[in-house]
């Protein structure tokens, strides 16, 4: 079979990508197999609503290149995939799906519209792990989870119990975040604020015994002070002190309150009096509390006004009601001034809508007790962020916990495992993780369960215990929890990893993973946050149909780098990437036909003798690029490890090596099918199916030995470096290098041809480096296409036209075939003029600093590259010029 046979001329991902994933898959390449450490990761579950965006793939990204980079240092690795049940999310998914059919979830009852939900995610919900597949994701689906299968329902349901008789749950009377359009609490970290351009009002309110007398409040929400309560001054406010104590009258309801002191009023915020509404505001709740101030409940859960409003404003909206209530008080001379007010107003983070703070009964985890243990496992580096920069929002968020709401008034969700015995109200609660068929104190059947389900986050906390089969005592929890590594975004730390630190430390008295990767969120290339509505959304499936899965893995990963920064992604750099996946997939081909010309067998996993310089210098190279890249995985530095390989793939052995031994094939083949297996095995993390293509089309090749390969490259070890590195050998060729280059610029900048007859001069002070300089004579001149080349300790003295430029400490001059001096001089000058404009805009653009702060650091690299070799160019021109003077 001959290589056209066993390559196509490209690497075409759309012929091979699903088929070798299918084949994957069902061969148990993701199991966890052999006697190796344990390695686990588990996904972090998107929404069972969702489809793939950038953020999916960069995280599935960074996953897989650990997971298989892991398998390849001898790990077992046990990546558990699954997706999140997304309580409100899913409910108004199905919610909208009824509607078009001209029914709703109130009309068709909680069982019906539940069965409803689970039709809907049996039969949608695989949308996204599918999509999961086309990223290359070697997630083991045989442990696939939902966070309300079988099994996370019954650790939810214990760990509720347990919380509960440790006396950390709890249910009471506080205020929420509601969300008036799902109509049910929402956790703090739910609600998204934002700031909005609204009104403060100032409102007069008369004193009681002195109507005469008014005390002035501002306030954002004046259809709230049908709730007032209390008005609230600071105590030290010398403005207030005559009035503490006495009652104001509130306009329109004309209901006397007390003016009380208390120390949390900013005397400096509008007139530095506040109304006091205990049951819409927290912060009222609490100075209620101290001063046993009224609850007055004004809206209903539709955030419309209720029965203890005016009956002319019962039934109407909050924002009617508001615009309503500010004519009234206008024409009645209680409305002092409306003032223009830039203020941050919270919203539902799901679906916009403007959270109303509210009084209700809701079930509650005391987090400050629980939080102790999980501050003191990142604080003494039990669990290692990286980057450790992250810590500071975790030890802010964790310090200042509040106690987590986590009832939901939904139907789609773990409902809550608490009964209430209806024959005897003096029963107490039944609190169990089993439905209980009787009351165990009286022994009535006549139970019923709380209504509401628990916050999506509660279940989404136990995901690394539950996964592996908690509370069960399981052979994966023994032998892969704690988990190695999560990686995440750092907008879900407080959502998502406090708590489940919070949860693991409880649960199972350990941390739930040891290391917490936290990558940054992908942006467009100016920074800008992917938005439909701003139509800069790059689609990662759009650019697997078009490019690859290979181009888009390599394109983000080569971006993330160890400091976890937003990402800039360009098109550009994915089509790099692509571009490298061709550069690979040539230079496989390129190997290919040279192993054909092999006299025997050839073995490209045995470490080979180098019979040329050359070979040394590549194996030289290998070993340090093994060296780096590993240093780098390790460190969670992708960006640096894909730096790595694209240099020594690209530069150092397609361009130089492949070029270096096409005067001697046949004596450094060992070598090159050496290195060509390294990269691929190196490059198999982040380019799982050009890689596994290739090494599979080797593997039916005559001249190498099957035996020696393993079916997949999946199933290959990780190189380690095979001896020591010359440094002495890298910087003489690194030197020979930039000889070279310099003397293929010296021949264009003449516009000679290379099919003349060319001499080149080098010299040097240092006998070694003209020992070296002469052993790599015919490298030079191979390269360079120039017919001699000799080397000397000191330039060579001659009035014969020449062109000359120095190479590190290396005198270069290249000797021109006769030529019309005054012709040459107008070319290098009309050259050097443009050379210089060249250089000039490029410098008026690095200058810039909006560019050097907005490009993406691969631009600004791109640019300053092109400058050094702008700048280099003119100086060779200049010494040109110099010859003929």
């Amino acid at each position: 079979m001959s290589t056209n046979e066993r390559f196509e001329k490209n690497f075409n991902p759309n012929a091979v990508e699903s088929t070798m994933y299918r084949s994957w898959e069902l061969g148990g390449d993701f199991s966890p197999v052999g006697t190796g450490p344990a390695f686990s990761m588990v996904i972090p579950p998107p929404n069972v609503t969702g489809e793939l965006h950038m953020g999916h793939a960069l995280n599935i990204t960074i996953q897989d290149i650990l997971a298989r980079y892991k398998r390849l240092t001898g790990h077992r690795v046990l990546w558990i995939p699954g997706t999140d049940h997304a309580g409100i999310a899913t409910q108004n998914v199905v919610d909208k799906m009824l509607q078009s059919e001209g029914t709703s979830a109130a009309a068709i009852g909680r069982s019906a519209f539940v069965d409803r939900v689970w039709d809907w995610k049996n039969s949608t919900g695989k949308r996204i792990t599918e999509q999961i597949r086309r990223c290359g994701a070697s997630v083991d689906w045989h442990y696939e989870r939902f966070t309300m299968d079988d099994g996370c329902k019954h650790a939810v349901n214990q760990h509720f119990v347990n919380l509960y008789k440790k006396g950390l749950i709890y249910k009471g009377e506080y205020i929420v975040n509601w969300c008036p359009k799902n109509k049910t609490a929402l956790s703090d970290i739910e609600v998204e604020y934002k700031e909005v351009n609204g009104n403060l009002w100032h409102i007069n309110y008369p004193i009681t015994d002195t109507p005469s007398e008014c005390i002035c409040v501002a306030t954002t929400r004046p259809e709230t002070m049908f709730g007032d309560s209390g008005v609230a001054v600071h105590p030290n406010d010398n403005r207030y002190a005559h009035l503490i104590g006495k009652t104001v009258r509130v306009p329109v309801v004309n209901r006397d309150i007390p003016i009380v002191a208390d120390s949390h009023v900013d005397q400096s915020f509008g007139s530095g009096a506040v109304k006091v509404t205990p049951a819409h505001d927290p912060n009222d709740f609490e100075i209620g509390n101290r001063h046993n101030l009224e609850r007055i409940l004004v809206m209903d859960a539709e955030a419309n006004m209720n029965q203890n409003v005016p009956k002319k404003y019962q039934g109407l909206n909050r924002y009617a009601c508001r615009e309503q209530l500010i004519e009234e008080l206008t024409a009645a001379g209680f409305l002092v001034k409306t003032e223009p007010h830039v203020h941050n107003v919270g919203t539902n983070a799901r679906n916009g809508e403007v959270i109303e703070p509210t009084l209700s009964n809701q079930w509650f985890i005391d987090m400050k007790k629980l939080s102790e243990p999980a501050i003191e496992a990142v604080k003494n580096k039990t669990i290692n962020f990286v980057p450790s920069r992250w810590e500071k929002l975790y030890f802010e968020w964790m310090t200042n916990i509040r106690d987590w709401c986590i009832s939901r008034q939904i139907w789609w969700g773990h409902q809550i495992p608490v009964w209430e015995c209806q024959s005897n109200t003096d029963c107490e609660l039944i609190v169990t993780a089993t439905p209980p068929k009787k009351c165990p104190a009286c022994g009535n059947k006549n139970l019923k369960q709380d209504p509401d389900v628990l916050d999506t986050w509660f279940s989404s906390a136990l995901w690394p215990m539950a996964t592996l089969g908690w509370p069960k005592p399981t052979d994966l929890l023994a032998n892969y929890y704690p988990t190695s590594v999560l990686v995440t975004g750092y907008d879900i730390l407080t959502f998502w990893v406090s708590r489940m630190i919070t949860m693991g430390l409880f649960n199972m008295n350990t941390i739930p993973f040891t290391d917490v990767y936290i990558h940054g969120l992908v942006r467009d290339i100016h920074g800008k946050k992917m938005s439909k509505s701003v139509g800069n959304v790059i689609n990662p499936l759009d650019i697997i149909d078009e490019y690859g899965a290979d181009a888009l893995r390599f394109g983000i990963a080569s971006l993330c780098t160890k400091g976890g920064q937003d990402i800039k992604l360009s098109m550009e750099k994915i089509q790099a990437s692509r571009n490298f996946t061709n550069k690979i997939w040539n230079f496989a081909r390129f190997v290919d036909m040279c192993l054909l010309e092999a006299d025997d067998k050839i073995d490209p996993l045995t470490i080979p003798t180098p019979s040329m310089p050359i070979d040394e210098w590549v194996m030289d190279k290998l070993n340090q690029t093994i060296a780096s890249v590993t240093n780098h995985l390790n460190d969670y530095n992708f960006a640096a490890a894909a730096d790595e390989l694209w240099e020594f793939t690209w530069n150092h052995c397609c361009d130089w090596y492949v070029e270096g031994i096409k005067q001697h094939k046949k004596e450094s083949l060992n070598v090159l099918a050496y290195v060509g297996a390294q990269i691929l095995i190196m490059l198999h993390p982040i380019l799982p199916f050009v890689s596994d293509a290739i090494w599979s089309a080797w593997l039916s090749h005559p001249n190498i030995c099957e035996d020696s390969m393993t079916d997949s490259i999946q199933h290959a070890k990780w190189p380690t470096p095979s001896g020591p590195v010359n440094g002495n050998r890298l910087e003489m060729f690194d030197s020979t290098f930039n000889v070279i280059r310099e003397i293929r610029h010296l021949i264009k900048a003449a516009q000679i041809s290379t099919k003349a007859t060319l001499v080149v001069h080098l010299a040097h002070p240092e006998q070694p480096i003209r020992d070296h300089l002469a052993a790599h004579q015919n490298l030079i001149t191979a390269l360079t296409k120039v017919t001699a080349c000799h080397s000397h300790s000191s330039p060579i003295d001659t009035d014969a036209p020449h062109a000359q430029s120095v190479a590190a400490t290396i005198s270069i001059q290249l000797m021109l075939p006769e030529v019309n001096v005054d012709e040459e001089c107008n070319r290098l000058n009309t050259q050097r003029q443009q050379l210089q404009q060249q250089k000039d805009a490029l410098h008026q653009k690095l200058s810039n600093p909006q560019f050097m702060e907005k490009a993406p650091q691969h631009v600004i690299q791109k640019v300053e590259r092109h400058f050094n070799d702008v700048a280099s160019e003119l100086q060779s021109i200049e010494q040109q010029l110099a010859t003929f003077s």
